[in-house]
């Protein structure tokens, strides 16, 4: 058996609505069991849950636009030749990368202010 990192204990009495009310929080929290959530409530005076879908598709977008700036990077090398189409499409790739970081921040919780 592991050692126990929190070796302090509380008791802590509950009617059967506060107790109900805890438990459906907890539940709605995901986190993975009780005493967790608890922790959470004291450490940070609120649980949330953040959705990270939008950053899984963040980083898909960012991904994209790598191998993008990838390949014109290789191209230059390949050719020797810098056009300015590659150095306009270069920028525009950027540009989609800081409008979607900025579109990502405000997203996250605390993000707008």
């Amino acid at each position: 058996m592991e050692k126990r990192t929190r070796n302090n204990s509380i008791l802590l009495y509950l009617s059967d609505d506060e107790k109900y009310i805890l438990d459906e929080k907890w539940k709605l929290s995901e986190l993975p069991n009780r005493s967790a959530f608890l922790r959470q409530l004291i450490i940070y005076g609120y649980v949330y849950d953040v959705n990270y879908d939008e950053l899984k598709e963040y980083s898909k977008e960012l991904n994209a636009i790598g191998k993008n700036v990838n390949q014109i990077v290789r191209l230059c090398y390949k050719t020797g030749n810098i056009y300015e189409d590659d150095i306009k499409e270069i920028k525009e790739l950027l540009e989609k990368v800081w409008h979607t970081h900025e579109s990502m921040l405000l997203k996250q919780p605390l993000g707008n202010r």
